[in-house]
């Protein structure tokens, strides 16, 4: 299945539908199935104890599910998550970036299954991992 959606084209979706949190997230990468996004971590990403807080690393997640599904359908503003878990593994370290790898499992025509793995940038062991679904709406 070809990608719908690119990087710019994502960008700029994210932008319009989502402004609230253009300046928090970076796409940087796009392939079928697959996007990778980063987290600008800022203070307000912060919990007590210098660490990233769990609904920072949450937003990170849901966002690049998002971003995977809208990649390779196109532009469904009301794609919904409907089922999330998450596995918070290591301390993200307070003073870098987090990178979500985000690969979609499934890809149905009324559901999205997907995993993320969230890193602090740099370091090679993921901080958390989350598995998602999304439910697509159906076309007009």
């Amino acid at each position: 299945m070809p990608l719908y959606f690119n990087k710019s084209d994502l960008t700029a979706f994210l932008t319009e539908v989502f402004p609230q949190v253009k300046d928090d997230f970076v796409i940087e990468a796009v392939k079928e199935m697959e996007v990778t996004v980063r987290l600008k971590v800022q203070d307000r990403h912060l919990r007590p104890g210098g660490t990233v807080s769990g609904p920072s690393m949450f937003a990170l997640a849901d966002c690049s599910i998002y971003m995977a599904v809208l990649a390779m359908i196109g532009p469904e503003a009301l794609a919904v998550t409907t089922n999330s878990s998450m596995d918070f593994m290591r301390k993200p370290e307070a003073d870098k970036d987090l990178i979500a790898e985000c690969r979609l499992l499934k890809l149905g025509r009324v559901l999205a299954v997907g995993d993320v793995l969230i890193y602090s940038e740099g370091n090679s062991k993921p901080v958390a991992r989350a598995s998602m679904t999304y439910s697509i709406p159906p076309k007009q």
